[in-house]
């Protein structure tokens, strides 16, 4: 039998004013960064009143255009999903996760705080991955990367897992 402490969490890393909340999980294929091999698909993270600006979402787009072209961003011949997180008023975690080694995903994570330009994320050996509102992308793309390793692995199988997104209240 576990033992649970008196406090559940003392020994945890959730603070004991912390309420909880839902975010939503948009799909946004218009934005999607078609590479001339590889393709991610574009998803947003933030509350439900909340919106991430044009201006904003199109910056980050061509910023992750940039970082392929110059090299910074070895994507150019993956397939994947980028997830750009609103995290409070103007702090945004922008996710580029991409399938490798047949049944891997890796991960390059930046940041952008206020004005600040986006940067590369580049934190200890043990570090944030996902957080539980970004998670619900990670378990959609998870379960249709393998719908798609079981399948025939053709093209038509390629435009079903680009064609298939999540959207709804994480």
């Amino acid at each position: 039998m576990t033992t649970i402490p008196a406090n559940p969490t003392a020994n945890t890393s959730v603070q004991a004013d912390y309420r909880h909340y839902p975010k939503e999980a948009l799909a946004l294929p218009a934005s999607d960064l078609v590479l001339p091999v590889g393709h991610l698909k574009w998803y947003e993270v933030r509350e439900a009143e909340a919106v991430i600006p044009d201006a904003t979402r199109e910056q980050a787009h061509a910023f992750l255009l940039d970082e392929v072209a110059s090299g910074g961003l070895a994507v150019a011949d993956d397939i994947g999903f980028v997830i750009h997180h609103l995290c409070g008023e103007s702090f945004y975690f922008l996710i580029v996760s991409s399938w490798r080694n047949n049944n891997e995903m890796w991960q390059t994570l930046y940041y952008k705080d206020g004005d600040a330009p986006l940067a590369r994320f580049t934190d200890g050996p043990h570090r944030s991955i996902n957080c539980v509102w970004e998670m619900g992308i990670v378990m959609h793309e998870q379960q249709r990367w393998s719908r798609f390793l079981y399948s025939a692995r053709d093209e038509a199988a390629l435009a079903a897992y680009l064609d298939d997104r999540f959207t709804g209240t994480v």
